[in-house]
């Protein structure tokens, strides 16, 4: 039968035979891999003995609602660790971070090297962060916006989205980058404002305050699934919800729906004075993400198109 995910009912027999590697087994990545179960192979990357290859990696890929997934032990950040991946899967998705140092991703640059070691893989999907665009004072931003990363982390996600690419058009790959926000989730590990709230972190008054931008990690799963099959070439794609909040309604939406008492509002300056350069960092961008490609060409159907559903907690 015809589903969002799969809209043409039972996949073509070429898409039956499919191998998807998952690189960076966390929890989105096992949210993927639920979606992706019953219809093709499926092998996951996962933290070898000498490194982690994801801060998020499991011991083991078998989880809850995941069986026969493929174990593949390995480290992006030692490279002759990765040589087994070489032709070992025709769908790639890449949710793995890039190292904490450094002006560029060598974990991206190890794992592209090494699928190209055999007969590449038919598409690949990489998560990059909506971060690359930098400060946007509110506006809403397209995928055709220049990038502006302000942090080095950033920075290394835009290097990684160009190997990505550059790795499409030498190999002949189906290569998609998602430009991910926030990603939330009641059954998420840190998925809810839950413990920031508890704390009594302050956020910034209404003067001050920037947008910001969610997708729930369910929609996020469903998203890299339809890229893998409906990804445009060398194409990138806002992925985020519906939603046009400032941080300071965020976090007032989740305290109302979790019972708990509104943040403080403070003013730039006192947190200039008085809050962590970490969340200074989150407090200092501003932009509204347009995601109509998300809906028009992937053909995402939001379940939870504003965090006032998502963050419901299931009781």
């Amino acid at each position: 039968m015809p589903s969002n995910l799969f809209p043409l009912g039972a996949l073509p027999s070429r898409f039956r035979r499919a191998r998807v590697l998952i690189v960076g087994y966390g929890d989105v990545g096992v949210r993927v891999a639920r979606l992706l179960a019953p219809r093709v192979r499926l092998a996951a990357l996962v933290r070898g003995e000498l490194g982690p290859s994801d801060p998020g990696a499991a011991g083991t890929p078998e989880r809850p609602g995941v069986t026969a997934v493929q174990r593949l032990r390995g480290d992006l950040d030692d490279p002759v660790s990765l040589r087994r991946l070489a032709g070992v899967a025709t769908h790639v998705v890449h949710l793995a971070p890039p190292p904490a140092q450094g002006g560029d991703d060598a974990r991206t640059a190890a794992l592209l090297r090494a699928l190209a070691r055999r007969t590449p893989p038919r598409a690949l999907v990489y998560a990059s962060t909506s971060g690359v665009y930098g400060d946007c004072a509110g506006a809403l931003v397209s995928e055709t916006t220049a990038l502006r990363p302000l942090t080095p982390r950033a920075a290394r996600r835009v290097a990684a989205e160009r190997r990505v690419r550059d790795f499409g058009r030498r190999a002949g790959v189906r290569a998609s980058v998602l430009r991910i926000p926030g990603i939330y989730a009641p059954d998420r590990a840190g998925g809810t404002p839950r413990a920031r709230l508890l704390a009594g972190t302050p956020v910034l008054a209404a003067d001050d305050d920037v947008y910001t931008n969610h997708i729930h990690a369910d929609d996020l799963a469903r998203a890299c699934v339809l890229a893998l099959w409906r990804g445009l070439p060398l194409r990138t794609v806002n992925t985020n919800d519906d939603s046009q909040l400032k941080m300071g309604e965020y976090f007032d939406l989740a305290a109302d729906l979790l019972g708990l008492d509104r943040p403080p509002r403070v003013a730039r300056a006192w947190a200039m004075e008085h809050m962590s350069p970490t969340l200074l960092s989150f407090m200092s961008e501003s932009r509204r993400l347009d995601n109509t490609r998300l809906k028009r060409e992937l053909g995402l159907r939001l379940r939870h198109a504003s965090p006032a559903s998502g963050l419901l907690e299931k009781k």
